[in-house]
């Protein structure tokens, strides 16, 4: 049937083989460094996870060391305000790509307070807005949401980051405090911020990463378990934002050679979720011009490119 993705015969020895030639691969780049912590991270890791439906685990280098999941976490933050809002979501939070950097303040400004979409910095904003205003305790229902989606009861945030982002949040700080201006963010700002700024700090490795967003791959049910975390609309709402603005202003490019949902963060981590198939789950910290770590991004694409993964083929 066209369009399924082709079996190899050893999908964990084409893990390997990726990540051994991402290592000898010079991509350029280098680790944020405009958040201290994440500055001092080793650029030499590299780490691929691939989970199947089924259940199958295949990974490769370092896969199983967590890292801070920085905008990664706005996959996890929007699913649970879905949840809480529904459609009423939407009128405070748009669903178009931006066209702009992901902490724009002109566009927002021109906008009147409502971020372009959920996986800008503004509109993770909101997001977390949203969550501290529906959680009595919003810090401790995200990370208890991850645990259980990612069956890891030891992810935590890891603290030395969780600072380093408040001691260099300004700008996350103008955003909120212009959409404030314009109504759109309910609790105070510090608080807003505290959240955002705490949920970015998450650590987890690329198994977890692969593990817990599998729920995208299968309409919403959680693999393994049987659990349905969202309904099928939701998670169809949340690949297709994934698919047009995860990627920052590369989303289009990888969505041209690549074809998958998929969303990134400066930490250096990226997953992609493949419907019907399962989640990758890639990490090496160098960035490049857009933010994007270009080992990973190499190595899901090589991945997705031998399997046949793209949605649009």
């Amino acid at each position: 049937m066209e369009g399924t993705p082709k079996q190899p015969k050893n999908c964990s020895s084409l893990v390997e083989e990726l990540v051994e030639q991402a290592r000898k691969t010079a991509l350029g780049g280098q680790v944020a460094d405009y958040i201290p912590a994440l500055a001092e991270v080793n650029p030499d890791y590299v780490g691929l996870a691939v989970i199947e439906l089924d259940g199958s685990v295949h990974t490769a280098g370092d896969a199983d060391i967590p890292f801070s999941i920085q905008s990664i976490s706005k996959v996890f933050g929007l699913a649970m305000a879905m949840q809480r809002m529904d459609d009423i979501l939407w009128e405070r939070v748009r669903m178009e790509p931006s066209g702009q950097a992901f902490n724009s303040i002109v566009q927002l400004e021109w906008e009147h307070g409502i971020p372009r979409n959920p996986f800008i910095n503004a509109g993770a904003i909101v997001v977390s807005d949203v969550l501290v205003s529906h959680y009595s305790a919003s810090k401790s229902a995200f990370v208890q949401y991850v645990r259980h989606l990612a069956s890891n009861s030891a992810i935590h945030a890891d603290h030395r980051v969780w600072e380093s982002e408040k001691e260099h949040g300004n700008r996350n700080a103008a955003l909120a405090y212009l959409m404030k201006s314009f109504g759109n963010i309910e609790s105070e700002v510090p608080e807003v911020l505290d959240h955002y700024f705490f949920q970015c700090s998450v650590a987890m490795s690329c198994v977890d990463l692969a593990r817990s967003l599998g729920f995208l791959a299968n309409r919403g049910v959680q693999p393994g378990t049987g659990e349905r975390i969202c309904d099928a609309r939701s998670a169809h709402r949340i690949n297709a934002l994934l698919s047009t603005s995860g990627m920052y202003d590369q989303s289009g490019e990888f969505a041209f050679t690549v074809g998958l949902p998929a969303k990134s963060g400066v930490g250096g981590g990226i997953v992609a979720v493949v419907p019907d198939y399962g989640v990758i789950a890639a990490w090496s910290p160098p960035l490049n011009r857009f933010g994007n770590p270009s080992r990973a991004v190499e190595m899901i694409t090589q991945f997705a490119q031998r399997l046949g993964l793209s949605v649009y083929t």
